[in-house]
């Protein structure tokens, strides 16, 4: 009896620091994404990817979700990207108040766009608000063609979907007009990306959309002040 209100009373807590989180990122003119993902469907190559083909356009910083070791932010550090890395030593995702405790680590004043790879989950993840103003989903090919129908909070709570691996589909059974009438089910319209990080194809597509998210947030955010 005494569990509901708990819960409500946790999931309150963090969407007010996740409020808090947004005004941070809004008074530095920053946009900000939450990238989540299963493990192994190739988030952090999609994050490399990104900062080294908006080197030059677009000043990174990128919050590291792990629960255990620095690798993921040593790969981005390496690709040119300012990194902080969190451990979150067992929990499946992360929380509002992580991320702004790794707000407080970067340099928000120097950069343009900030990236959060999320725990590698499809489930919890998509219940936490983070404070970022887009939710991305990066699927991979070999994980099948079942996920959304699977996992149908996580494919209707984001904004953008990635599908990664692209150039193994002659090698696995996946078939994407199923996969994408899930998606479609559950997201009607969902903006959407089909590449491969292994080869580059379709990562253009996607640098460029992000660069004009970005190119209008600031925009609003310029107008807004007037």
């Amino acid at each position: 009896m005494t569990r509901i209100p708990v819960v409500e009373n946790i999931m309150s807590a963090n969407d007010q620091i996740a409020a808090e989180n947004r005004a941070r990122l809004d008074a530095a003119g920053v946009y900000a994404l939450n990238v989540m993902a299963s493990p192994g469907a190739g988030k952090t190559a999609l994050i490399e990817e990104t900062v080294k083909r908006l080197a030059g356009r677009l000043r990174l910083g990128v919050i590291e979700g792990d629960l255990a070791t620095s690798l993921d932010a040593e790969r981005t550090e390496a690709a040119g990207a300012v990194s902080v890395q969190i451990n979150t030593g067992g929990n499946c995702h992360l929380e509002g108040w992580m991320v702004r405790d790794a707000l407080a680590r970067l340099p928000l004043a120097d950069l343009d766009l900030v990236i959060v790879e999320n725990v590698g989950n499809l489930v919890c993840p998509s219940g936490w608000a983070l404070g970022t103003h887009r939710r991305v989903l990066v699927a991979s090919v070999p994980e099948g063609d079942d996920k959304p129908y699977k996992y149908p909070t996580m494919y209707h709570g984001v904004d953008t979907l990635v599908i990664n691996k692209i150039d193994l589909l002659p090698y696995v059974t996946f078939d994407m007009e199923r996969f994408r009438r899930g998606v479609e089910t559950l997201n009607p319209g969902l903006t959407t990306f089909a590449l491969s990080c292994r080869t580059g194809d379709g990562l253009d597509a996607w640098v460029t959309w992000l660069a004009e998210q970005v190119a209008v947030y600031r925009a609003e955010r310029a107008e807004a002040a007037r």
